[in-house]
């Protein structure tokens, strides 16, 4: 079935900016509470949100097989399960719709009332019910700068790093969609020079900057993702900001991993961008050295080519860029990530959800924490308004922004931004 949707020369009656991260070609997914309070899926383009639930309605899904209220849930579990041939059939024909010459919505008054609605008049929600959550630690610079600052330079990466995609098991109820605060977690801490746990707030609040796809109904229990095949149960993309608390993370790691650390909060943008919408965006992924096992080894070892920035804004203040970095960086690939996830036989399931670990590129200002940004707190980051960090200071906002973007032609995914809120203040009685 051909992807209509990435012609680079297709525009849409809706106005478009040249900069904007989505134009016809992307017709990403979410879900949003509209200015009458009901909440529908959506698809957006340029500042317009488009009502599916509504066109649906309307008649302009005719010929596809799809259930009436596929549109009109409150997440997008059912039409992910309605697998890849169904997503693309949609996404052609809202690009269709959508086209500049197609007169059949764009000169209709009436069904522009109901299926139109600027950004403003909306609200943005988590876009799946995520039953699991999986963190993995896929970036080779990210985990040998880690290894070098709490281990032996010259033995930074583990043993285990190079031959397979190292990854734990998150926690799903506290992913967040972008705009919603996040409160600095309180846990125990092991102070530099003590004997004794502390307990108190986290004085090593960070950012990880992440990206996450989400699956699709993949296999039964007992029944491997083979690795050339593992892209076909991707549904799309969000940019991801899994907050950490280093200081928490220090203590509690050894010997199971993070727990409270990560588990407070992770946020995530709340526009899913198909993977069909961002394989003209396809490039080669690093070279891994020693070769994988076979159950490792991809026909074509792909990645894709996503710039990624974040930026930090102090309360009534302006933001300050403190990384730039790309996707492209990461050794593991989302396939490799989900064959070996599911190599025992786990079984993955619509709505999932996997973070990419870190991403750090290759050079400082590249990194993708504050804990190697700042390398453990030994430098300190300069805001634009005068200001110094190490890590993340209360009422602070975190922004994450991303985008492709080839011969002039842009697919993005919007923004994740939260806001660093205080410690959590029981009310008096």
């Amino acid at each position: 079935m051909p992807l209509k949707t990435n012609n680079p020369n297709r525009k849409s009656w809706i106005e478009v900016s040249s900069n904007s991260d989505f134009p016809i070609q992307n017709i990403p997914f979410g879900v949003f509470l509209t200015r009458d309070d009901v909440i529908t899926i959506g698809t957006r383009i340029g500042d317009h949100a488009i009502d599916l639930g509504a066109l649906h309605q309307l008649g302009y899904f005719k010929d596809i097989p799809l259930t009436d209220d596929i549109f009109l849930q409150d997440t997008l579990n059912d039409f992910i399960s309605d697998g890849k041939k169904t997503w693309r059939l949609v996404r052609n024909r809202i690009s269709d719709i959508f086209e500049k010459d197609n007169s059949s919505l764009r000169d209709n008054e009436e069904h522009k009332k109901v299926v139109l609605f600027t950004m403003e008049e909306i609200e943005m929600q988590l876009p799946v019910q995520i039953g699991d959550y999986t963190d993995f630690y896929s970036s080779k610079e990210h985990a040998t700068n880690v290894g070098t600052m709490f281990r032996d330079p010259d033995n930074a990466l583990l043993p285990n790093w190079l031959h397979i995609p190292v990854g734990y098991h998150g926690r799903s109820s506290s992913i967040v969609p972008s705009g919603t605060p996040v409160r600095r977690p309180m846990g125990q801490t092991m102070p530099a020079g003590a004997t004794e746990p502390v307990f108190g707030p986290s004085k090593l609040v960070d950012f990880e900057l992440e990206m996450a796809f989400i699956t699709t109904d993949a296999n039964l229990l007992g029944e491997p993702i083979p690795v050339d095949e593992a892209e076909d149960y991707i549904f799309g993309m969000v940019l991801f900001n899994d907050w950490s608390a280093r200081d928490i993370q220090k203590w509690e790691y050894v010997p199971l991993g993070p727990f409270l650390a990560k588990n407070f909060a992770s946020s995530i943008s709340p526009w899913i961008v198909t993977m069909d919408a961002l394989q003209p965006f396809k490039v080669n992924s690093p070279e891994q050295n020693p070769e994988p096992l076979p159950y490792l080894q991809q026909t074509e070892k792909k990645t894709y080519d996503i710039n990624l920035e974040v930026s930090i804004t102090p309360e009534n203040s302006t933001p300050t860029t403190v990384t730039k970095s790309n996707f492209k960086y990461m050794y593991w690939t989302m396939a490799q990530q989900l064959a070996h996830h599911t190599v025992n036989g786990c079984n993955v399931i619509s709505g999932d959800m996997m973070g990419s670990g870190t991403i750090s590129g290759p050079t400082p200002d590249s990194y993708g924490s504050m804990l190697e940004l700042s390398w453990a707190g030994k430098n300190l980051i300069n805001l634009n308004d005068g200001s110094t960090r190490k890590f993340i200071d209360d009422n602070d906002t975190v922004t994450i922004t991303g985008y492709c973007e080839k011969d002039g032609f842009r697919i993005g995914f919007g923004e994740v931004s939260s806001k660093l809120l205080p410690v959590f203040q029981p009310k008096k009685k």
